[in-house]
């Protein structure tokens, strides 16, 4: 069950960074970052009202959670304002992955089956590879703010995976709130405008919308799963976009994104397997 909120979770992930990615290259994307994370603490009120009471501990682990996620998604949506979509995606998800995946391994003693190694290992290269773009001249352009960003994801991931089942959503809505104090931080500090234009306003909303409820999968998810088996489904985001830019865009899969999207499709199994 575990697995399949987590996949879910990343079908969630990548229509919010589709859709925040193309409103990004008509706004802002640190502004675009601000609004969608207030439509997304709006919605997370109601979902918790009727949950359980949380401790100080779970509410502090939503907070740093909602922190990394307002650094993650800020720098992720500025990099995919300035630079190329199929090389800052890739770049802050292998580091959303990976340090997590370290985290669980090495600091909190989770142990891996051999077959879940084999799908945390295929997904790396299989995250870079399905995000690779088809043309030929790229920019560098975003990949330091890229890299922020998924240090900020990697936060986002491991503060989650420490709240308890029983803390019910309020640590969702102090995650969400969390990432509105961080990204408004982060607009004050680089001067980015504080108002949104009314025609990237609703793309904004709806990424909001897409995200809080792949906040509240990975929750679940990684409630029922140890650290790395949750993360790295949820990550196999970066499939998601490819698929929509190439139904709704008519994008073409490069040779590279086929043998990616093979590759996260054997991560997936292999990680469900273990």
């Amino acid at each position: 069950m575990g697995n399949v909120l987590a996949l879910v979770s990343a079908l969630c992930f990548g229509v919010t960074h589709f859709v925040s990615g193309l409103a990004s290259r008509r706004a802002s994307g640190m502004t675009v970052s601000l609004y969608a994370q207030l439509a997304g603490t709006l919605v997370s009120v109601p979902l918790a009202v009727f949950s359980g009471a949380p401790g100080v501990s779970a509410l502090g682990w939503g907070f740093l959670s909602g922190a990394g996620t307002g650094v993650g998604v800020a720098f992720l949506y500025r990099a995919m304002g300035k630079g190329a979509m199929s090389l800052v995606v890739p770049a802050s998800d292998v580091a959303a992955v990976v340090l997590p995946v370290l985290f669980g391994l090495l600091l909190l003693g989770q142990p891996l089956s051999l077959v879940a190694v084999a799908g945390v290992c295929c997904a790396v290269p299989a995250l870079w590879l399905v995000s690779r773009g088809t043309h030929e001249k790229r920019t560098s352009a975003g990949i330091p703010d890229a890299f922020v960003a998924g240090l900020g994801f990697a936060v986002q991931f491991v503060a989650l995976s420490r709240i308890p089942a029983e803390a019910g959503f309020w640590p969702v809505v102090v995650s969400r709130a969390g990432s509105v104090v961080a990204i408004a931080g982060l607009v004050a500090a680089t001067r980015a405008p504080w108002r949104l234009p009314s025609r990237v306003v609703g793309a904004a909303a709806l990424a909001g919308v897409c995200g809080t409820a792949a906040i509240v999968l990975y929750l679940l998810a990684a409630q029922r799963q140890v650290l790395a088996v949750a993360t790295v489904p949820a990550a196999l985001y970066p499939a998601v976009p490819v698929l929509l830019a190439l139904v709704f865009l008519r994008e073409r899969l490069s040779r590279a994104q086929v043998a990616g999207l093979l590759g996260a499709g054997a991560a997936i199994a292999l990680v469900s397997l273990g």
